[in-house]
This record gives structure tokens, sequence and C-alpha cells, in this order.
């Protein structure tokens, strides 16, 4: 398996390309950005001029996309690729959507014989550059250990979630945490710094306390704490606060229809609600730092 479609070459996406072809594997690349099509190219992919021209003759088609609707579009439907791939081929959708959405476009994929993997990562943008991302895989066990080899060439850890969809439900839970995580992250921070203490100063300490997270470690919402981190860069860069609130109403539907109680995630989704109403939808996820923090 050594021929790849990737479609969609965003701050994920065009990471995870480039370490495809890296990897040894002949990428060809669609997005509708030119620019995200010249980043990948430059790095060993082969541009293509559309998504049906792109999974001409591949074995495997992976696709990394905003949102449910922009799977369900480049798949199902008259003009999808469903209808066009040669039976047996891979589809891996890295996407994160909705767990029914996954399980639809898994039973449209098994009707035109393909086999099909809902494999949503963590790790963001860092992870993504460095090949050491999560994958949260939701697929038959068979069709899982076909996918590693290329799943192993973008990320460190795989996971078999369960059948069609489970990836998705993982992905959520996880992402809701993160969302409560970054939120808490941010709230505490600005208590300290409010009354004197250094930003930097007070993350080291929670970090090796019992507030320790992901947040404070790998990506510290406050500006030049961590060089690496979007803070530093202006929320540039990384997971648009957009995609979180996506994802934390992702969880609340989630949650609403299994009855099950989510008071904290419902509590995120709100705070990245009025967040991205106040214009910081295009920024890292990290700004939320900004209710706390006006100025």
């Amino acid at each position: 398996m050594k021929h790849i479609a990737f479609i969609g070459l965003g701050n994920m996406g065009g990471p995870m390309a480039a370490n495809l072809a890296r990897g040894g594997f002949s990428v060809t690349a669609f997005d509708l950005s030119a620019d995200a099509l010249e980043r990948v190219a430059a790095q060993g992919a082969h541009p293509a001029s559309s998504a049906r021209e792109a999974c001409e003759g591949v074995d495997a088609v992976i696709s990394m996309l905003p949102a449910g609707r922009h799977v369900e579009s480049l798949y199902l439907g008259d003009e999808g690729l469903f209808r066009h791939l040669p039976p047996g081929t891979l589809v891996i959708d890295c996407s994160t959507i909705a767990a029914h959405t996954a399980r639809r476009v898994a039973a449209e994929a098994l009707r035109h014989g393909l086999r099909f993997l809902d494999a949503p990562v963590s790790g963001g943008t860092a992870g993504a550059a460095a090949a050491t991302l999560t994958f949260m895989v939701g697929a038959d066990a068979e069709d899982l250990e076909t996918a590693r080899p290329l799943l192993a060439a973008m990320g460190k850890n795989i996971f078999h979630a369960g059948q069609a969809g489970a990836g998705q439900t993982a992905k959520i839970c996880n992402n809701m945490l993160l969302g409560i995580l970054m939120a808490g992250t941010a709230e505490a921070l600005a208590l300290g710094v409010k009354n004197g203490l250094d930003p930097a100063v007070l993350s080291d300490i929670m970090s090796k306390s019992s507030g320790r997270n992901w947040a404070l470690e790998l990506y510290n919402p406050w500006p030049g704490v961590m060089d690496n981190a979007p803070a530093s860069r202006g929320y540039t860069g990384g997971f648009m606060a957009e995609l979180m609130l996506k994802d934390l109403g992702l969880a609340e539907e989630t949650a609403l229809a299994s009855h099950a109680a989510n008071p904290l995630g419902s509590l995120a989704r709100n705070l990245y609600e009025m967040h991205v109403r106040q214009g910081h939808g295009k920024e890292d996820f990290s700004g939320i730092l900004k209710t706390y923090r006006p100025d």
C-alpha cells in the first residue's frame, strides 16, 4: 500500500501528508487552498487539481476536514468519491465529526465495497508536525491492521476504540475534557497573575503539583511562558477556537442523545461560544485566556 490520496491540508492535514511523503509513501494531495498545496508540494507530495484527480490509482484515501458536512460532501452523493473508488480501497477519515455521521459514511462505504475507518486524532499541530499523533480508530480490526503502517507514519499511538463511530466517540470525550482543562488552566493562571504571581512561575508550580495537566506542560495559554505554544505567536497556527466549539457541541449532542450528564462540558461550550462570538474563532483555542484577561 504505497499510493495515497490525502484530502484536506490545513494546520493538521498538511503536516500529516508531509510525514507520509517523508515516510516513503507516494502522496497525491488536494485542498481548496493553493497555498496549502504549495506547502505540501515542497515537502514531497504531488498536488492535484481536484479530489477526484487525487484519488486516481491510489491504494488508500485519507481525509482531514473541518466538519461532518465536508466529509459527507466528499464521499457521499452522486458526485462523492465512493461512487468512483475501486472496491477494496481503504478510506481513512481523520476528521472530528459526529459518531452517527461516521457510522452513516461507514455504512455507505461498505455498500460500495470499500473499507472505512473513522480515525480522529489528538496531539495538536505540534503532534502533527512531529508525527506523534494519537489515533482513535473505529473500524474492523482487520482493516485497522491494513491501515496501521499509514497511521504509524503520522502518529505514535494507535488505539482500536471499537467498530464504526467508536473513534469519534472517543475523540469527542477527549476534546470535551481538553476544552474543560484549557478553560480551567486559563482561569487559574489569570487569577494568580491578578494577585501578583509570575505566570511562568505559577505554571511551573502547578505543573509539578496536583493541578498538572497537558495544557500547562505542552500548550500553555499565557503568552511568553512557552515559546513553541500558539499563545506566544498571537494564538496563531494551532487548533482554532471555532473547531473546539464544534467539538464541545458534538459532546453536548452526544450527551443529550444518550441521557448523560455533562455540566462541565456544557459550561465549557458556553465559554467558547462567547469567545468565538467576540471574534476569536480563527485563533487557537488557548486564546480562551482572553475571557479572563480582556486586555
